[in-house]
């Protein structure tokens, strides 16, 4: 089924909605509050998310210049993104909030024009038009996670979700070969419970290894915001157990994910 980009938009432009609504009414020096990512306060969420935006358009419509960029800052080392915020933090607040909007307005403009199979260059593999869109949507309903669990907020879970539940299943491969492990052979069926009440699924029915969980606990965990056992996901069979330890949907260097805040919580039957 072809891809609905303008529909793929709607849902980008709604997720940078929420996230521009919780940093709204905060003072310069709440953009200094730290949050559960180590070493990153509020400015650095945004100021990550400002910087990639800008740089998922140039990738779009300069793929050679990318390239060159990117290999620059991919030769600083795996810590490159927070070099990115650390470069940033002195910068107001309010001065970020408007660079994030900018940067977003344009990428929607920008997106709205390009074929959404077209591959793109990142700091990862290539990826289609669409699935960058996407990963800033899984960008953005996972750092403003790091900026909702700052604040102390409780957002409700949308539909939205998808797309992120999405990209983690997509990056199971992805998730081993980060590591230096071999993906595994046995296919891996996952069911994620809607915030609506209907069921997602991904993968075969019957499947030994199988994740079963809602929506919100799964993003959670493939996005890395929560260790499993802090969530009701359960995971069942070997292959599903070693995926959902090293799940990880986003680009870059393998991520430490978050350590465990309960002591009971989700099951890796």
């Amino acid at each position: 089924m072809p891809v609905d980009m303008p529909a793929l938009l709607a849902d980008l432009e709604a997720e940078s909605a929420d996230f521009d609504a919780m940093i709204a009414p905060l003072s310069p020096q709440q953009y200094l509050q730290p949050t559960p990512a180590e070493g990153w306060c509020i400015s650095d969420q945004v100021s990550h998310l400002a910087f990639f935006d800008e740089a998922a358009l140039l990738a779009a419509i300069d793929p050679q210049r990318f390239k060159i960029e990117s290999t620059q800052m991919m030769a600083r080392g795996a810590a490159f993104p927070d070099e990115v915020a650390a470069r940033h933090r002195t910068t107001p607040g309010p001065r970020l909030r408007a660079w994030l909007q900018r940067a977003r307005r344009d990428l929607l403009a920008g997106f709205a024009t390009v074929e959404p199979a077209r591959r793109l260059p990142w700091y990862g593999p290539d990826m289609s038009a669409a699935s960058s869109v996407t990963a800033r949507m899984m960008e953005t309903w996972a750092h403003g996670q790091d900026v909702a669990d700052a604040l102390e907020i409780a957002r409700p879970p949308t539909a939205r979700l998808r797309h992120i539940a999405h990209i983690g299943v997509s990056t199971i491969g992805f998730s081993f070969v980060l590591r230096g492990l071999a993906p595994p052979d046995l296919p891996i069926r996952v069911e994620v419970e809607a915030p609506d009440g209907a069921e997602w699924t991904w993968g075969p029915a019957g499947a030994a290894n199988v994740v079963r969980a809602t929506a919100l606990d799964f993003c959670l965990v493939v996005t890395q915001r929560r260790h499993p056992s802090d969530t009701a996901l359960v995971a069942s069979g070997p292959a599903a157990r070693q995926w959902i330890s090293i799940a990880q949907a986003f680009a870059g260097a393998p991520g430490p994910g978050r350590q465990p805040r309960a002591t009971e919580g989700g099951s890796l039957s």
